[in-house]
């Protein structure tokens, strides 16, 4: 392990893209495309990095435009990256047929210095990162270890159940860290609340745990497991159950799940190529043995709709008084899309592993289809309508 200070300045963001000098890559290919290896966004959703074969690249989402890319050429695959949120500060890790750097290292990038600035090394290959501002959490297949940043000292070692996609959640408010990782059981979701030292173990799903978020100050979790039908939304602090949607009928692999900055919306993407926004009522005070008796509130339909039904649930089955979503908008089945809410009221940014990025808006009264505003592909930025 290695380090040395570090200097938090902001991405030159305000800037037009051609202000930040591009490097070329060491063996330049004109034509050549990069493939995605790995997208993420920022903490605030305002910015997203890919790892791609070749480097990686920062984008802003509102208004479109890349703020850089790092071109590394040949040997320069990116399998993980994660930004700061608008900051100097990355962390990478190596990936692809050719990577950059060792799968079981984390490295700290600074790319106002155009190095990396430390280095953390472990035994078993990198499977997820997460970046606070005083915080850095390495996930690997059975261990998540959280580190100070300033001085990358080991301040927590968590045992987890097999967890291959890297799953690990954390909050984003600076005086209440809240960490949200698979427990030691199928199902089983762990929760630390760092400010008050109380650990939270809930039982999500009877199936494994596929994918789970967390809100910015780490009060509400939302969790999918490998059969992808319901959505969850739980209480932190008392593992309390508030509301469960309906996605589908049928099983799904859920991709990304995103909390809108107020809690007011999920968004939830699935290899079944739609993105489904719901409507979430947790903000009323109800807890979980309150909420159980009134989950048919939103229904596919209206909520008229949701009246006839809830006086005929005893006859239906479960399904039927299911929560829906309210809006929904198709893209490729079988693609992995990352999905966040915009800046903007009533707005879904969508990133897709094959380069296309969706801003979309949806009616909160109406529902239905959602509106797309803006399409690009952010690996050929040539493709645009």
């Amino acid at each position: 392990m290695s380090h040395t200070s570090q200097t938090l300045m902001p991405l030159d963001s305000e800037e037009p893209p051609s202000s930040t000098p591009i490097p070329s890559p060491p063996n330049p290919s004109p034509n050549s495309t990069p493939t995605a290896l790995h997208i993420s966004f920022n903490q605030d959703s305002g910015c997203f990095a890919v790892g791609t074969d070749q480097g990686f690249r920062i984008y802003n989402c509102d208004p479109f435009r890349e703020i850089f890319r790092r071109d590394f050429g040949h040997g320069g695959g990116i399998g993980l990256v994660h930004m700061l949120f608008r900051c100097n500060i990355l962390a990478f890790v190596g990936g692809g047929a050719d990577p950059r750097y060792p799968a079981d290292r984390v490295m700290i990038w600074d790319d106002h210095q155009s190095r990396c600035i430390g280095e953390l090394s472990f035994r078993s290959e990198v499977k997820g990162i997460r970046l606070r501002r005083d915080r850095i959490v390495v996930v690997l297949g059975h261990k998540i270890f959280v580190y100070n940043f300033s001085d990358l000292k080991v301040l927590h070692q968590i045992e987890t159940i097999a967890n291959p996609k890297g799953l690990c959640e954390v909050s984003h408010h600076l005086e209440n860290m809240v960490l949200a990782c698979p427990g030691l059981q199928k199902g089983q979701i762990r929760v630390e609340h760092y400010a008050s030292k109380r650990t939270k173990f809930i039982m999500a799903h009877d199936s494994r745990i596929a994918c789970f978020n967390i809100t910015q100050d780490g009060l509400l979790l939302a969790t999918a497991s490998s059969k992808g039908t319901l959505i969850r939304i739980f209480n932190t602090l008392d593992g309390s159950l508030l509301q469960e949607v309906r996605r589908g009928a049928d099983r799904a692999e859920i991709y990304s799940l995103a909390f809108s900055p107020t809690a007011q919306w999920l968004a939830v993407s699935s290899d079944k190529g739609t993105v489904h926004v719901f409507n979430l009522k947790v903000d009323s005070g109800l807890l979980g043995h309150e909420r159980s008796h009134s989950t048919s509130e939103s229904s596919p339909t209206s909520p008229s709709a949701a009246l006839s039904l809830s006086f005929i649930r005893g006859v239906l089955p479960k399904y039927f008084s299911s929560e829906w979503s309210v809006a929904q908008f198709r893209l490729q089945e079988g693609l992995q899309y990352n999905v966040a809410f915009g800046h903007q009221k009533n707005t879904v940014v969508i990133l897709g592993m094959d380069g296309s990025f969706y801003r979309c808006q949806f009616d909160s009264a109406t529902g239905g289809e959602m509106t797309q505003l803006e399409y690009y592909n952010f690996l050929k930025p040539e493709e645009t309508f």
